[in-house]
């Protein structure tokens, strides 16, 4: 029986567009600026910035080359942990000024509210930071939808295409794999979570529906009749 569902967020619960179409180029834009306004004065700045030039060989004091690795990484969406912090730092600007607002999609909000209220667990497990998740439900176009969430994972806990990932989150949470559900619209991922016992529902929102002995939802109310017949 499920009692925990895992979702992911691009392209399971909020659109893909808003992540490369909105997000991205907002972070883009903004960045270099936050970061020669704060990166002598906040901390949390700086100890990013030291891990991106170690990382990249840029010198420390190098602040235009810095960025300039910066702008290169998020152009090939590249999964840096040191990145995604930042992003995190200059998209929560733009949410509380109210720039910002998290997509998701009507029905992903009409059943994580219904599936809280019945009693499941819902975490979240994204590529974008434990923050960045935050943001995008705690200022969403449905509303704070951070009170439903018991908790979130990011690439702290390792790869989304590798099974050992999925390992990890089973110890944190202290459930058995086959009561958690994870969602998903990458194929790789969700092999990664069955291959450490979870069970798993392949978010497939546009186009043809793949051929595949997998579950395959079209939205969260096919997820939902999944359940039910669970």
């Amino acid at each position: 029986m499920i009692r925990v569902i895992l979702t992911d967020i691009e392209g399971t619960t909020s659109s893909i567009s808003f992540v490369h179409d909105v997000l991205f180029p907002y972070a883009s834009e903004h960045l270099p600026e936050f970061i020669r306004a704060n990166h002598h004065t906040l901390p949390a700045v700086a100890e990013q910035l030291a891990r991106v030039a170690e990382i990249s060989g840029t010198d420390r004091e190098d602040i235009d080359g810095l960025i300039d690795v910066l702008q290169g990484w998020i152009a090939e969406d590249r999964k840096e942990g040191s990145l995604k912090a930042l992003q995190g730092m200059v998209w929560e600007q733009g949410y509380h000024s109210g720039e910002l607002k998290g997509h998701i999609y009507p029905d992903a909000a009409d059943y994580l509210q219904r599936w809280h209220d019945r009693g499941l667990r819902l975490f979240v497990y994204s590529s974008g930071s434990v923050k960045a998740q935050k943001l995008i439900f705690g200022h969403s176009n449905e509303g704070d939808f951070t009170v439903f969430f018991s908790g979130y994972f990011d690439t702290a806990v390792g790869g989304k295409k590798e099974s050992q990932s999925y390992r990890n989150i089973l110890a944190e949470l202290g459930v058995d794999a086959g009561t958690v559900l994870f969602l998903s619209d990458v194929e790789e991922e969700l092999r990664a979570a069955e291959e450490a016992g979870l069970k798993t529902a392949w978010l497939v929102r546009e186009g043809e529906l793949p051929d595949t002995a997998r579950v395959v939802a079209r939205d969260f109310s096919e997820v939902d009749a999944l359940l039910r017949k669970r």
